[in-house]
């Protein structure tokens, strides 16, 4: 690990960040790992304006657990990123994939409206594990002013 207890600039792009792990302590349990990100922000690909999200990533590990100091950089690598909120919130869950090959995940992207309209954005591996104790995300649907 070359981040934690380490004074760490935010990468300059996704692709820059180092997203680290360390071993999982209970390997063989099933069990939910839940990061919330509610300040989310990446900018459109089209003017450069900024987006916001409230990233909800539910995760069951396998042999790895996802570091939350790289996982933060990682997020905030984000900020100066062009993407549409579909890519963005796929890119997340796939870069988690690749560097602790998780059991299963599952995010939800609530982005925060664009043109007037709210995109939510959700996905997952597949199927939750069998006794997977599965909370909701808790983020309600966008309601405005109303």
């Amino acid at each position: 690990m070359s981040q934690l207890g380490s004074q760490v600039a935010v990468p300059a792009t996704p692709e820059a960040a180092v997203l680290e792990t360390v071993p999982n302590p209970h390997p063989g349990a099933t069990y939910l790992v839940r990061f919330v990100c509610p300040e989310f922000t990446t900018l459109c690909p089209v003017t450069g304006q900024p987006d916001f999200a409230h990233l909800v990533l539910d995760y069951v590990p396998a042999a790895r657990l996802v570091e939350s100091k790289s996982l933060k950089l990682f997020l905030a690598s984000f900020r100066n990123h062009r993407g549409f909120h579909e890519a963005c919130t796929l890119d997340v869950a796939h870069r988690i994939i690749a560097a602790a090959a998780p059991q299963w995940l599952r995010i939800g992207g609530y982005w925060y409206p664009r043109g007037g309209i709210p995109i939510d954005v959700f996905w997952q591996t597949g199927t939750p594990p069998a006794g997977l104790w599965l909370p909701d995300q808790g983020v309600p649907p966008y309601r405005g002013r109303g």
